[in-house]
């Protein structure tokens, strides 16, 4: 029974957590669409596959970098050792993440919208994506061990 309730639990948070990736996720459609209505026509085809690469070198360098710097662990594992005991939490908790930290390039690029080349600009998410932003998420929600925490300082003010 007790095991039951367990496995319930975290079924929910899995997906709770889901949920809430796909409305982050969601949020790249509305910065696609506020980026070309900012820019020239000319540009708007321009504008929309920035927003798609954005997100794409995004992903890959917080799968590659970013997540093992942030929270120390990587992805070249088993399969079984990932899913772990959580039914996929972890997963589910990368993706949420991913999502936020991939958000940081498309403002970004709204902002220099006609005024960046197109693989500079991408070149910079990935080196925001991949060790900025990875970084101050560290210090705040991970464990960022070289700076001297065991654990989050974030974690530590509010309890």
């Amino acid at each position: 029974m007790e095991q039951d309730i367990v496995s319930l639990t975290s079924s929910g948070d899995v997906l709770f957590m889901m949920l809430g990736s796909v409305m982050v996720f969601a949020m790249h459609g509305g910065f696609a669409f506020l980026e070309v209505g900012t820019v020239r026509k000319k540009n708007q085809v321009n504008a929309l596959a920035k927003i798609l690469v954005n997100f794409s070198i995004s992903t890959i360098a917080y799968f590659l970098i970013g997540y093992a710097i942030a929270y120390g662990m990587h992805f070249f594992q088993p399969a079984k050792t990932l899913m772990g005991k959580n039914q996929g939490y972890e997963l589910v908790h990368f993706f949420f993440l991913l999502t936020f930290a991939a958000v940081i390039p498309a403002i970004i690029s709204g902002g220099i919208a006609e005024r960046a080349k197109f693989w500079t600009q991408a070149l910079a998410a990935a080196i925001f994506v991949a060790i900025v932003y990875p970084l101050f998420e560290g210090m705040v929600w991970g464990q960022i061990i070289f700076l001297g925490q065991d654990d989050s300082w974030l974690a530590g003010i509010t309890g």
